[in-house]
C-alpha cells in the first residue's frame, strides 16, 4: 500500500549502548577541568564574623584573601616568612615572590623578595631600596593619611655632593713626592677638581702650566662616589700651602682643604699616632725610652 512499517529499536540496542559510552567519555574532560578544593586545606563555611580584625596600622605589603577564600588577611611583606602548609600558608604581597632555599623546601617555608631589585626614587624626594619598599611605604603613608607616594625615577634620587673623605694634611722634604685624596658623593656623580689657595680668597685651578704637578680623577670605589689626587713630585717650595677639593653637581657643590708642609729634615715629618701629631724625632725617643724603661724594669 505505499507504506513502510516502522521498525522499533530496543533499549538495549548495540547502537544506544555506544551513544552512552560516547558521551561519558565527552564528559569526563569536562569535568576534570573543574576547580577542586585544595589537597589538604580543611575549609569549613565562611563566617566573616569570625574572621581576626586587620590590624590598626595596616598591612606594609596589601591585603589578600586566606588559603580558604573567606578572610581578609595581611599579605607577608619583603623579608617576611612566606609559604606553609595547609591553611597557614602564607603568600606574598603584590611584587613580591616567595624564594625558598634548599634547606627550607623540607618546611615549605620561604623569604618574600621583591621582584625588582633595583634602588628607585620616590615623590617623596627618599631613595628605596626597591619598589616593594616603596609601595609598603606609601601604604603606611596612607594608613596616616597622607599623600601617596609614588615612583619618580629609578635610581636613587639627585643629591647635592657631600665631601665623604677630606685631603687632610702631608709633611715631607724638598724633592721628594706627596700627594692629597679626596673623595666625594652625590647623585648625580659629582665632577671633581682641585685648586691651590693663594693669598686671601684668590684660587689657582690646578693643574695649570706646572710640570711636577698632575691631576687624577676615577670613579668609585662606591657608586655615584668620585675620588681625585692632586700629585706632586718632584715637592718645592713653590708647591707648599692649602689645596681645596671642591665637588660639584646640578643639586649643589662642597668643598674641604688639605694642606702639604715642606719640612726641613724626616726628622720633622709629622706622622699620626692615635688623636697625636708627632714628628720621627719624637716618635724614636719616645721607643727608646720605653725599651730603656723595659731594660731597667727587667734588673
Amino acid at each position: 500500500s505505499g507504506t513502510f512499517p516502522v521498525c522499533s529499536v530496543p533499549t538495549d540496542h548495540p547502537h544506544r549502548t555506544i551513544m552512552k559510552s560516547f558521551t561519558m567519555l565527552f564528559l569526563v574532560p569536562v569535568l576534570s577541568v573543574l576547580p577542586a578544593p585544595s589537597a589538604g586545606i580543611a575549609c569549613g563555611p565562611c563566617d566573616p564574623a569570625q574572621c581576626a580584625p586587620l590590624p590598626a596600622e595596616g598591612c606594609p605589603a596589601g591585603v589578600l584573601r586566606d588559603p580558604c577564600g573567606c578572610c581578609s588577611v595581611c599579605a607577608a611583606a619583603e623579608g617576611e616568612l612566606c609559604g606553609g602548609r595547609r591553611a597557614a600558608a602564607r603568600r606574598c604581597g603584590p611584587g613580591l615572590e616567595c624564594v625558598k632555599s634548599d634547606e627550607d623546601k623540607k618546611t615549605k617555608l620561604g623569604v618574600c623578595v621583591c621582584k625588582s631589585n633595583y634602588e628607585v626614587c620616590g615623590t617623596d624626594g627618599r631613595t628605596y631600596k626597591s619598589g616593594c619598599a616603596l609601595k609598603s611605604a606609601s601604604l603606611k603613608a596612607q594608613t596616616q593619611g597622607e599623600q601617596p607616594i609614588n615612583i619618580q625615577n629609578k635610581g636613587r634620587c639627585a643629591t647635592a655632593p657631600v665631601i665623604v673623605t677630606a685631603p687632610g694634611e702631608v709633611y715631607n722634604v724638598s724633592g721628594s713626592q706627596v700627594y692629597l685624596s679626596c673623595e666625594a658623593m652625590g647623585v648625580p656623580t659629582p665632577v671633581l677638581s682641585w685648586k691651590k689657595v693663594r693669598s686671601g680668597k684668590r684660587m689657582e685651578l690646578l693643574p695649570g702650566d706646572k710640570g711636577n704637578l698632575a691631576i687624577q680623577t676615577r670613579g668609585g670605589p662606591e657608586k655615584h662616589e668620585v675620588t681625585g689626587w692632586v700629585l706632586v713630585s718632584p715637592l718645592t717650595r713653590e708647591e707648599e700651602g692649602l689645596y681645596e677639593c671642591h665637588a660639584s653637581n646640578s643639586k649643589g657643590e662642597a668643598s674641604a682643604v688639605g694642606a702639604i708642609h715642606l719640612v726641613q729634615s724626616l726628622d720633622d715629618i709629622i706622622v699620626k699616632t692615635g688623636n697625636i701629631l708627632v714628628n720621627n724625632k719624637q716618635k724614636l725617643l719616645s721607643r727608646q725610652e720605653r725599651q730603656h724603661h723595659r731594660h731597667q724594669t727587667a734588673k
